[in-house]
C-alpha cells in the first residue's frame, strides 16, 4: 500500500500560485513604504534648455465666416410678420444659371396684400375720376372766364362808344377825366403780360407713370387767358385777396393794416360819379363837335330860329295888311286873319323856345349822365367781373390741388403694397450656398427656426449666401494679448476638420473695444473681436467650421528657452529648478518674451541645463500641471499644461 498523497489538481495549483503573488506584492509594498529615503530627489519631467528662434504667437479659436455675404431678408413691412410658403434646401448651391432664370429662393405669404391691393385699385380708381374731374373743371372756369371778361370788355366799349356818340369825342374824354372815370378804366382794363401757370405737382392720369402735371387744356387765345389772372390793384397797393399771384411778379409792398370789415362804421353806398357833374354847361353845338347831341341841340335850335324869322315874317305881314284895311284895301276878315297867322307863328316860336330850353337843361344832361353812368357801371362790371373770375378760378384750383394730393397719396400706397407683394417673393441675384438665418448666432426676437411654416418678421435674415471664394476666421483675443495683435499680422490656421491642412492668413481688423455678447455671460472676461482673412480661395471650407488661428506677433532669433512650466513664480523674482549632479537646484533666472509653450530666458540659464517641469516636492498628479510664468512675465491666462511639450523627458 502506497502511502504517499496524490498530487494537486491545476486549478488548486493556479489557485496557490494567486495566493503567493499576492503575499509577495503585499510584502513588496510594506518595504517599499518602510524603506529609508533615497538621497536623490524625484526628478519627474524635465527638459533641457535650448537655444534658437523663438515665435512669439498668439493662439486663439474661432469659427470660419465669408468676407462678403449676401442676406436675404423679409421686407415686407408688418409687425405680425409672414409665413414662409416655399424655401429651397439650406444647403443648396446657387449658380449663375439660377441668377440668370431668376430662380426663387422665398415664397412668403401674400393672400393679406392682394386683398389690399384690390381694395386700394378700388380707392385708386375713384381719386383718379375725381383728378380728371377737377382738372376738367379748372379748364372749364378758365375759359368761362375769358368768356365773361370779354363780355364785360365789350360791354364797357361799347358803353365808351355810346357816350362818344352822344356827347362828341372831345366832350366825352373831359367827362371822363371829370368824373375819375379814368381811374376806373385803367384799373380794369389794366393788363399785365401773365400766362396761366400751370398747376404745380398735379399728378398725371397714368397709373404706371410717378409725376407728371395735370392734363388742363391750354386756351386758345394765350392774351385773352392772361388777362383772366390778370390782378386788380386796390388803390393801397398789394393783391386782391383771393387772386394768384404769378410766380415772377415783383412782390407788392405791404399795405397799411386794414381794420376788421365787422368793426368797420357802416357806410352807405357811394353814388354815381355822373350825378355830380352840371351837364348843361357842355349843351353847346362848338363843345359837343359831330356827336348825336350836337345834332339834336342844332334841331332845337333851327327851329327856334325859323320860328323867329316866320314871327318876323307874320308881324310884317299884320303891319301891312293893317295900314292896307285903314285905307280900305282890305277886308277886317283879311286883318283877323294877318292876327291869327302872328299868333300862330307866336306861340311856334315859344314851343322851339321851350323845347331848346327843355333840351339844354334836361333832355341834355339826361341823356349825358345816363351813357355816362352806364360806362361807369360796365367799367366796375369789368372789374368785378375779372374779380369773380379770379375767386372761381382760385376755387377752381384749390379743389384741383386738392384732389391732386389725394391722388399722389392713393398713387403711392398703390406702388408700395405692389413693391409689398413683390418683396413676397425673394429671387436668386448672386450665386452662392445657401444657409439659414443671419450670419449671427442666436435668435432674433424669439424667432422661430427657419423652415417652411414658420413666420418671419419685417429685417429678418432668413438666409445667407457667403461668397465661399473669401474666406475669414473671427477670433476673441483676451485683453492682455490685444495690445500685442496689430493689423497686417501673419497667421497660420488650421480648420479642426482638416488638421493636415495648414493655411495662411493676415490680421485685417481688430476691435477697439470688447466683445458685448461675452459681457453678459462673463462680465470679468474682456475679449476684443479680430478677424484674420484666409489667403487664397479653398472649396473645403466652409461656414461655421471651427479653426485655430497662430498670430505672429514676433520672432526671436538665437535665444534660450524652456517651457512656461519651468519657471516658478515667486514674489519677487522667478526661478527654475535645475538638475545638476543627482540634485536639484533653485536658479534665479531674468525672463524674456513668451508664447503659449516656451519662455525666453535672458539670464539663469544656458543651453543644455536640465530643469524640472515640476518642483521636487509637488505631487505626481501634478507634474504636468505645473506653475506657469511668472505673473510679472506672463499675462493672468489659463495656465498651459506640460503635456506634449516638445522636449519634454522623464
Amino acid at each position: 500500500m502506497n502511502d504517499a498523497a496524490p498530487p494537486p489538481s491545476p486549478e488548486r495549483r493556479s489557485r496557490l500560485r494567486w495566493i503567493i503573488l499576492a503575499v509577495l506584492a503585499v510584502a513588496l509594498a510594506g518595504w517599499w513604504l518602510r524603506r529609508p529615503k533615497s538621497e536623490t530627489p524625484e526628478t519627474g519631467l524635465t527638459f533641457e534648455a535650448r537655444r534658437g528662434p523663438l515665435d512669439i504667437i498668439v493662439t486663439e479659436s474661432g469659427s470660419l465666416e465669408a468676407v462678403e455675404s449676401q442676406e436675404v431678408r423679409s421686407e415686407v413691412k408688418g409687425w405680425e410678420g409672414r409665413k414662409i410658403l416655399s424655401i429651397v434646401e439650406e444647403g443648396y448651391l446657387i449658380t449663375d444659371d439660377d441668377v440668370r432664370t431668376n430662380k426663387i429662393l422665398i415664397e412668403l405669404d401674400s393672400s393679406e396684400i392682394k386683398q389690399r391691393v384690390v381694395t386700394q385699385e378700388i380707392e385708386f380708381e375713384s381719386k383718379q375720376a375725381a383728378l380728371t374731374e377737377a382738372q376738367q373743371g379748372f379748364a372749364i372756369q378758365l375759359n368761362q372766364n375769358v368768356t365773361d371778361l370779354k363780355a364785360a370788355e365789350q360791354k364797357a366799349r361799347f358803353a365808351r362808344l355810346d357816350a362818344e356818340k352822344y356827347l362828341g369825342g372831345q366832350v366825352a374824354d373831359e367827362l371822363v377825366k371829370k368824373l375819375k372815370l379814368a381811374e376806373i378804366e385803367a384799373e380794369a382794363t389794366r393788363d399785365e403780360p401773365v400766362a396761366p401757370p400751370p398747376s404745380p405737382g398735379a399728378e398725371s392720369l397714368n397709373p404706371n407713370s410717378n409725376a407728371g402735371s395735370a392734363n388742363v387744356p391750354a386756351s386758345s387765345a394765350a392774351a385773352d387767358a392772361a388777362r383772366v389772372l390778370t390782378l386788380v390793384a386796390p388803390p393801397g397797393g398789394g393783391a386782391v385777396p383771393g387772386t394768384i399771384m404769378p410766380a415772377n411778379a415783383p412782390t407788392p409792398s405791404p399795405a397799411p393794416a386794414e381794420t376788421d370789415p365787422a368793426d368797420a362804421p357802416l357806410q352807405l353806398p357811394k353814388v354815381s360819379l355822373a350825378s355830380l357833374v352840371d351837364f348843361s354847361a357842355y349843351a353847346k353845338v362848338e363843345l359837343l363837335g359831330d356827336g348825336e347831341g350836337q345834332q339834336k341841340l342844332r334841331e332845337a335850335r333851327d327851329t327856334l330860329l325859323i320860328a323867329e324869322k316866320e314871327r318876323a315874317a307874320a308881324q310884317t305881314k299884320l303891319e301891312g295888311t293893317q295900314r292896307l284895311h285903314e285905307r280900305g284895301f282890305v277886308t277886317k276878315t283879311e286883318l283877323d286873319a294877318a292876327k291869327l297867322e302872328l299868333e300862330q307863328v307866336v306861340l311856334k316860336v315859344q314851343k322851339a323856345s321851350t323845347s331848346l330850353t327843355l333840351f339844354t337843361r334836361y333832355e341834355f344832361a339826361k341823356q349825358a349822365e345816363e351813357l355816362l353812368g352806364k360806362y361807369e357801371e360796365a367799367l366796375r362790371n369789368l372789374a368785378r367781373t375779372r374779380k369773380e373770375g379770379m375767386s372761381k378760378l382760385a376755387q377752381a384750383r384749390a379743389k384741383l390741388k386738392a384732389a391732386e394730393s389725394q391722388f399722389s397719396v392713393v398713387k403711392k400706397e398703390r406702388g408700395d403694397l405692389q413693391e409689398q407683394l413683390e418683396k413676397c417673393t425673394m429671387r436668386a441675384i448672386k450665386p452662392g450656398l445657401v444657409t439659414y438665418g443671419g450670419q449671427r448666432d442666436g435668435f432674433y426676437y424669439g424667432e422661430e427656426r427657419i423652415r417652411v411654416g414658420a413666420t418671419v418678421r419685417e429685417r429678418q435674415p432668413i438666409i445667407t449666401i457667403p461668397d465661399l471664394t473669401k474666406m475669414a476666421v473671427e477670433v476673441k483675443v483676451h485683453e492682455a494679448q490685444v495690445k500685442r495683435v496689430k493689423k497686417t499680422m501673419k497667421a497660420r490656421i488650421r480648420v479642426d476638420a482638416f488638421p493636415e491642412r495648414q493655411l495662411t492668413g493676415e490680421v485685417v481688423k481688430v476691435g477697439v473695444l470688447p466683445d458685448a455678447e461675452n459681457r453678459w455671460m462673463n462680465p470679468d472676461l474682456k475679449v476684443y473681436s479680430t478677424k484674420v482673412h484666409i489667403d487664397g480661395a479653398h472649396d473645403w471650407l466652409k461656414p461655421g467650421m471651427t479653426a485655430k488661428v497662430e498670430i505672429q506677433v514676433d520672432r526671436l532669433e538665437d535665444v534660450v528657452f524652456v517651457p512656461i512650466q519651468a519657471v516658478a513664480p515667486g514674489e519677487k523674482e522667478q526661478a527654475c529648478n535645475v538638475l545638476r549632479g543627482g540634485k536639484v537646484e533653485r536658479r534665479v533666472v531674468q525672463v524674456g518674451d513668451y508664447n503659449d509653450e516656451f519662455i525666453q530666458i535672458k539670464e539663469g540659464l544656458q543651453p543644455g541645463d536640465i530643469v524640472l517641469l515640476r518642483r521636487p516636492d509637488e505631487p505626481e498628479n501634478r507634474g504636468a500641471g505645473a506653475p506657469a510664468a511668472p505673473e510679472s512675465a506672463k499675462p493672468a491666462t489659463p495656465t498651459p499644461t506640460a503635456a506634449a511639450t516638445p522636449g519634454a523627458k522623464a
